[in-house]
Order: structure tokens, then C-alpha cells, then sequence
């Protein structure tokens, strides 16, 4: 492990910037909870786990259809949670690396949690492929509108999993709505906003002289983020406590957390080229 994280050390040091893509394991350090499998999401959800609703169920357009105000139990829920929870200090140390890179960082991340942004990272250096739970747009669509969930405080009865307050509704078409996130089976999910962070984030790649790549916590069950490491030009870092194994000669798989990852590497570079650690004024720590 001692020669794994020297090695991470070395491209790190030797990049132009940092391109950090990130799944679900990547929040764990800041206290959320693990969906790996149903009995994740059911230790979280005990209603869900009594009705036998598996993730795939609820994360559905469907079940707004279905059942409104238990969909919106289930992700007003995880809304609050979002905006309570505080970054873990990993994201601090990644934004100070990358204030140290001539073409600093972006991130691409399958979470919609908001936690980077949350971070200090800047919003238009990050690119969520499925979308955000902090933007709202209509069940129908009606439309191509995407708003901010700034104004929804939802109330949520946890012992039956629902939302107790009134239901966000559609300001065109007073239709339901829902969040702004990629959900299984879903053919109605407006992609606008992702679409525009993809096309910066593909300007940035054109413009990074040699980028690195460091994967936090993606996982094999649902592989969109781990897919890009593995096809991606750059080196990789795969840090992953389950899944650390990498495909290509090269890149250096990690079996560590997040946060224990970011602490090492720190220290493994504050010994050899006393790099640039301290976070940039006015980011990197949430209020």
C-alpha cells in the first residue's frame, strides 16, 4: 500500500491538473449512508425495507406517478440530508492540490448530492451525469425548464417514508414536480443542465496539457464512473476499498477510502516536493 500511494504521489506531482471523478463511496467519510444493496438503503429507510421497495423502485419516475408523496419522502428525505451534511475534509485537500495545477481540476461525478460545489469547487467545474437534486423540473415534461429546489423545505413523516408537506409543483403547468436526476427507466429527465457541464468539461479536457485522473469510490454495480477511467487517455488513480483492481498498465488501484487516500497523498507529497497544500481563500472549507 506504502508503494501504491508513492506511485499516486508521483503522477499527482508530475500532472497538469486533476480531472476527479467520483461515485457513491465518495461520501461515505462525510457520514452518508451506503446504498450498496437493499439492506443499505433499508437500514436508512426502514419503511421502504418493510414495503420491499428496492432502489430501483423508488428512484423511478414512476413512483411519482405511482405514490407522490412517497417518492418525495424518499428523496425530500435525502434533499435535507444533502443540505445538512458537511464535505468531509478529502474535498478540502483535493482543492488545494489542484490549486497547485496550471489547469487545476474538474470533476465529473455520479452523485447529486451537490458536495463538491458545497466544497468550494467551482460550479462550472463540475459535470453531474445524472443530474442534481438541488434543481427541480416537471413530471411531464411541459417543458425544458430546470429551477432551483432553493425554495422546497420539505417536511418528511420518516416512520411512513412520506412528505408531509405540500408537494412541489410545476409554476407552467402546476403538474407535479420532481427532481432534476437520471432515474431508472426514465424517459423524461430533462438533460439540459448536464449537457452544458459536459460540453465544458470537454473544452477543459481539450485544453489540459496532462491531466491525471483520481477515481473516488465507483463501484461496479452501476459503472458509469469507473467505465471513464477505464477508457480514458489519461492515468488513473482508482482508490476504492471494495474494487481497487485497474485495467490498463499504468494506472494504480488503492484499496482505501476516500478521506485516508487524501490524507496519505498529502503526506507523501508534503515529503518529497513540499507541493502547495494550503486551501485557496475563500474555498475548499463549507460553512
Amino acid at each position: 500500500m506504502r508503494d501504491a500511494i508513492a506511485r499516486a504521489a508521483a503522477l499527482v506531482a508530475e500532472a497538469s491538473g486533476l480531472l476527479i471523478t467520483a461515485g457513491a463511496g465518495m461520501g461515505i467519510d462525510s457520514g452518508l449512508p451506503d446504498f450498496r444493496g437493499n439492506e443499505g438503503m433499508w437500514r436508512a429507510y426502514p419503511a421502504l425495507g418493510r414495503a420491499r421497495l428496492d432502489f430501483t423502485e423508488i428512484a423511478n419516475p414512476a413512483a411519482f406517478a405511482r405514490t407522490p408523496r412517497l417518492a418525495w419522502g424518499f428523496y425530500g428525505h435525502r434533499l435535507k440530508l444533502y443540505r445538512e451534511t458537511v464535505p468531509h475534509p478529502g474535498f478540502a485537500i483535493l482543492a488545494a492540490l489542484a490549486a497547485a495545477k496550471p489547469d487545476g481540476a474538474f470533476v465529473v461525478t455520479s452523485n447529486v448530492d451537490g458536495a463538491f460545489q458545497k466544497a468550494g469547487f467551482a460550479e462550472e467545474r463540475v459535470c453531474e451525469i445524472h443530474g442534481s437534486i438541488h434543481f427541480l423540473q416537471c413530471t411531464g415534461p411541459c417543458g425544458d425548464d430546470i429551477r432551483p429546489a432553493d425554495d422546497l423545505a420539505p417536511e418528511i413523516d420518516a416512520e411512513r417514508c412520506e412528505m408531509i408537506s405540500p408537494l412541489p409543483a410545476c409554476p407552467a403547468c402546476g403538474a407535479l414536480a420532481r427532481p432534476n436526476i437520471l432515474m431508472f427507466g426514465d424517459f423524461a429527465w430533462l438533460p439540459e443542465r448536464t449537457e452544458a457541464q459536459h460540453s465544458r468539461l470537454r473544452r477543459w479536457l481539450d485544453a489540459a496539457s496532462g491531466p491525471v485522473i483520481l477515481e473516488f469510490g465507483a463501484g461496479t454495480a452501476i459503472p458509469t464512473i469507473r467505465s471513464l477511467g477505464d477508457r480514458s487517455g489519461p492515468p488513473l488513480i482508482r482508490v476504492n476499498p471494495r474494487e481497487p483492481e485497474v485495467r490498463k498498465a499504468g494506472d494504480i488501484g488503492v484499496a482505501m477510502g476516500a478521506l485516508e487516500f487524501c490524507e496519505r497523498l498529502r503526506e507523501e507529497l508534503a515529503g518529497t516536493d513540499g507541493a502547495r497544500l494550503t486551501p485557496p481563500s475563500g474555498s475548499a472549507r463549507p460553512d
